[in-house]
């Protein structure tokens, strides 16, 4: 067993003991305590890192690894020190003991996403103990507040400290990399390369006031319900983005079953428990989930409010809001509270070659297939600020039983540590080699 492979286990469960709550409105401890760790785990093996912070205790921790071809373009290598809070009396175990049971590390952030924190460390730090050098510079990056839009995480760092990823045009990061097995000769590895557009709208109905016992046609509230039932029930048109069919090409082979575009649910129900990750790339989404109106039984009140969660495919954002706009209706307007972009890239290249070589010469079973993702990563910002292209690629082989995408948020969050040593092997192949 590797150093790596020895110490990844203890790092994550470090990690994992360090609580890095983030609730969205500045209340929770902050990334410090976890990323003075990483920086101590550096500085034991001589690595100097660039760490800084945003806000109290908002940490970021950046460091670069020489590669030996100066003429090669550099790798960015990135993970979040945040997790989102975990309430304990839901859980098994107290979600920030780190603890090690049945082969497992429990704990929130042990999928989401301190495992690859540790890893990446792991990796680094026997690269720099051995002595062996990578082909091209390594950025590494462990970031703040990425569970909440990483205004002072990813989107701090590309903006005050852009030079950190001087030459930097490739990224790899989270939910991606791990295994379905189909059968025991068979595993197919997805490899996030799209993520959904993310667009959260408020909805607003201006109306009449007056007194709830008279007649009224003017009512905010009764025209932002209909608007809302009109969005919240629309049927989205399945709509297949390169990555989705090429995605579902490949479950349909590896299964030996046809893909019918109009019905492709007997694919979708191969992949089991992961289908909450890929169920909703079919297709935009749109679902309310706030409502906000009056102060008294009897009193109609003149505004009305709503919130939708909107999410549009890469390539069709501006159909996607046209449908929006003409479901309103007259009376309702929308405004935006948060947009963020789509990206989709295409699954080929020198480093999506590194990938597949390095998930195959672990695991002769391996095929490597894309997919896209209905949530978002920091591979946004990096994208839209540096124009980075980046890969969804947490190299994990899991147990065939693991509902794997249980995982991320839920209760009883847990990593095998047998993956995690897969998964150091595999980055330490393509670190090194690509």
């Amino acid at each position: 067993m590797t150093h790596a492979e020895h110490e990844v286990a203890d790092l994550c469960v470090e990690l994992i003991r360090a609580d890095t709550s983030n609730y969205g409105d500045g209340s929770g401890p902050g990334e410090r305590e976890a990323a003075e760790i990483v920086m101590a785990r550096l500085a034991e093996v001589g690595v100097e890192a660039h760490y800084s912070e945003s806000a109290d205790r908002r940490a970021n921790v950046v460091t670069r690894i020489e590669g030996t071809d100066p003429s090669l373009p550099a790798l960015l290598v990135h993970g979040h020190l945040d997790v989102v809070p975990a309430n304990a009396a839901d859980w098994t175990v107290d979600p920030f003991a780190g603890e090690i049971r049945d082969g497992y590390i429990w704990g929130r952030g042990a999928v989401d996403m301190k495992d690859m924190d540790a890893m990446m460390l792991a990796v680094l730090r026997q690269m720099v103990t051995e002595g062996r050098r990578p082909r091209r510079d390594l950025v590494f990056a462990w970031v703040a507040d990425e569970e909440a839009g990483g205004e002072y995480g990813a989107k701090y760092l590309t903006k005050a400290h852009p030079e950190l990823f001087e030459g930097v045009t490739e990224a790899i990061s989270e939910v991606g990399g791990y295994s379905l097995e189909v059968d025991p000769s068979l595993r197919l590895y997805l490899i996030e390369t799209a993520q959904k557009g993310l667009a959260w709208m408020r909805l607003v109905a201006d109306g009449r006031a007056g007194h709830g016992s008279m007649l009224n046609s003017d009512n905010a509230v009764t025209e932002l319900a209909k608007a809302v039932a009109r969005i919240g029930s629309h049927e989205w048109p399945l709509t297949y983005t390169p990555t989705v069919r090429t995605f579902l090409t490949e479950i349909a082979d590896a299964f030996g079953l046809p893909f019918d575009e109009s019905d492709p649910s007997n694919l979708l129900e191969k992949i089991g428990p992961l289908v909450r990750f890929v169920g909703a790339t079919l297709q935009h989404t749109t679902n309310p989930t706030q409502l906000s109106s009056g102060y008294k039984a009897n009193v109609i009140p003149g505004r009305a409010e709503a919130v939708i969660d909107g999410r549009f495919l890469p390539g069709h954002e501006e159909e996607f809001f046209k449908t929006v706009d003409s479901l309103l209706g007259d009376k309702v307007r929308r405004e935006s509270i948060h947009h963020d972009i789509a990206l989709e890239t295409g699954f080929d290249g020198a480093l999506v070659e590194a990938m597949i070589a390095a998930l195959k010469a672990e695991d002769p079973t391996a095929r490597a297939v894309p997919y896209c993702m209905s949530g978002g990563t920091d591979n946004k910002t990096f994208f839209a600020d540096l124009n980075v292209r980046g890969f969804g690629f947490v190299p994990l082989r899991l147990p065939k039983d693991m509902d794997f995408a249980a995982m991320f948020h839920g209760v009883d969050e847990r990593v095998p540590v047998e993956a995690l040593r897969f998964g150091v092997r595999v980055l330490d192949r393509l670190l090194l080699n690509y």
